[in-house]
């Protein structure tokens, strides 16, 4: 019989204490070391902490957003699969890809679905805590929304993935955030499970150390 670790509570804490250990978060503001363990956690590699972009607010305002009920705007289903409900506090996680109305609007715009999505955000984006983990599309366009005069959501967690678009995308979002605190990962690094752990470290932090 193979022997491994099957407590929960000691590969997270051994997991995350291998995280400290191997990682330079020299970089970074306290505040966000329980977002780049989760991050790093998420995706086995130390170095991204090189990479990552960040507003010094964005654990502040994603947190209260999350702990006064704020929508949670998620491109994919899979970002949304991946926030840990109990640390929410009664929040809606909406993801608008699938819904009928999305393919009809990418027709019409002439965009991808993940774009097209977006324009079903509207009613919800003002205080949301916006989670992007697929679609560079997503994020372009919800930057041109935020520059027609939309209104601001709380944070933009922005971990969109791929070799076409992924890094401007998240570019653009570092070099002007329009007013919004954001944390992503520069380049073309990123995914669904980088993008809800983002959202988990701000809900929660690191409580399965403390299980």
């Amino acid at each position: 019989m193979m022997k491994y670790e099957k407590s929960p509570a000691k590969i997270y804490a051994q997991s995350f204490a291998m995280v400290r250990a191997e990682a330079d978060f020299s970089g970074l503001p306290e505040g966000l070391y329980p977002a780049a363990t989760r991050l790093i956690h998420a995706c086995g590699m130390v170095d991204i902490v090189d990479d990552l972009a960040f507003s010094p607010d964005v654990q502040a305002a994603a947190g209260l957003a999350i702990a006064a009920g704020a929508p949670i705007l998620c491109d994919v289903e899979m970002v949304g699969a991946g926030i840990i409900r109990r640390y929410l506090s009664g929040n809606e996680v909406i993801v608008t890809l699938n819904d009928p109305r999305t393919a009809g609007l990418a027709e019409t715009l002439e965009t991808t679905r993940s774009a097209a999505a977006v324009e079903l955000w509207r009613d919800h984006i003002e205080g949301a805590v916006v989670a992007i983990g697929n679609a560079p599309t997503t994020l372009f366009h919800l930057l041109e929304k935020l520059d027609e005069g939309w209104p601001k959501p709380a944070a933009i967690l922005g971990f969109p993935v791929g070799f076409v678009g992924a890094a401007e995308s998240k570019a653009e979002l570092a070099a002007n955030p329009r007013g919004v605190p954001f944390l992503s990962l520069q380049g073309r690094r990123g995914g669904s499970a980088m993008a809800s752990a983002a959202v988990n470290a701000m809900a929660a932090g690191l409580p399965e150390e403390n299980t």
